[in-house]
């Protein structure tokens, strides 16, 4: 009997980045590295909230007027289009329809998907000038209010390799939690859970490592759930916290303290040269992994082999560059 597959890891998706003609002029913005890269890896969810609440194609553009706490969605042109309360509700009955995402990749400046940044008018005829890039989309609004620990980013800085690899550390991570979270939660479980992240976390900061640390150190103690709940937002949130290169650096230090009788004196020096080579920036991160890979295949640990900073999921390897 084989063992049942994975659950796919479902991504939502602004529709117009898969080549569906749903923008206001009947075009898209197909990119092609998401739908070819990531597509062979990710389970998309595509939708165009401005086809949703009813718009059709092409449609009058819209635009964000107003504050950037409470802005309109009005027309361009057509001065007497309003689509804020829809567009609302909309975002607020998606938020809930698609609870088991693991992630979302928004279709950046838009007034509908942005996440951040997007033009924001002070009046419909832009008399008070050429706007401000201060406006968060409608739709993308309720969708982040609604899933507050949701990986999401725009397609636009998923160019940046590091920005991409922060984003497909957080999802892959998000989607073990949910994966947790189908099952009975215990706080053996939880534990278990942070242990495996440890190595991870450290590479975004000490501060949230050691206060996460002290948080699972009360599992058994306190309720289980709102302690899980706790947990995984401060990790989610340590998570965000880019991952410098020195913390890296440190991280691979620390595993290497793991082999400090293991090997010989050119093994290690061998090792230190390949971290300090990432740290300088001639190398990639995986190099340096690699060859630790191959010494802990003759020299076991238990506990590095549950790391998910050594040991990720195929499919994570397959889609991280480990810059």
């Amino acid at each position: 009997m084989t063992a049942p597959s994975a659950p796919p890891i479902r991504i939502g998706i602004s529709s117009c980045l898969l080549g569906e003609q749903v923008r206001y002029d009947g075009n898209h913005k197909h990119d092609h590295y998401l739908s070819g890269t990531f597509g062979q890896v990710f389970e998309f969810v595509p939708v165009c909230p401005e086809v949703g609440i009813g718009l059709g194609v092409p449609r009058p553009a819209i635009q964000l007027v107003g504050p950037p706490d409470a802005p309109r969605l009005v027309g361009v042109e057509v001065t007497d289009l309003d689509v804020t309360e829809r567009m609302i509700t909309y975002g607020q009955h998606m938020g809930h329809r698609l609870g088991d995402l693991s992630g979302y990749i928004l279709k950046s400046k838009s007034p509908s998907c942005g996440m951040e940044r997007v033009q924001l008018y002070a009046s419909p005829d832009h008399k008070g000038g050429g706007g401000s890039r201060q406006g968060i989309g409608l739709y993308a609004r309720e969708i982040m209010r609604a899933h507050p620990l949701l990986p999401v980013e725009e397609e636009g800085r998923l160019g940046d390799p590091l920005l991409r690899d922060n984003f497909l550390e957080r999802v892959f991570t998000y989607h073990r939690w949910q994966r947790l979270n189908a099952q009975r939660l215990t706080p053996k479980a939880l534990v278990g859970f942070h242990t495996r992240h440890k190595l991870a976390l450290m590479a975004h900061g000490t501060e949230p490592y050691r206060a996460l640390g002290r948080l699972i150190a009360e599992a058994g103690r306190r309720p289980l759930r709102p302690l899980a709940d706790e947990y995984v937002s401060g990790l989610m949130q340590a998570l965000r916290q880019r991952a410098t290169v020195r913390r890296h650096t440190n991280v691979l230090m620390h595993i290497m303290g793991y082999l400090k009788r293991q090997l010989d004196r050119e093994d290690k020096q061998e090792l230190l040269e390949l971290i300090e080579g990432y740290r300088q920036g001639r190398i990639p991160r995986i190099v340096p992994i690699t060859l630790f890979k191959h010494h802990f295949r003759t020299h076991p640990n238990d506990y590095i082999a549950g790391q998910t900073y050594m040991n990720p999921d195929p499919l994570e390897l397959q889609l991280r560059g480990f810059h």
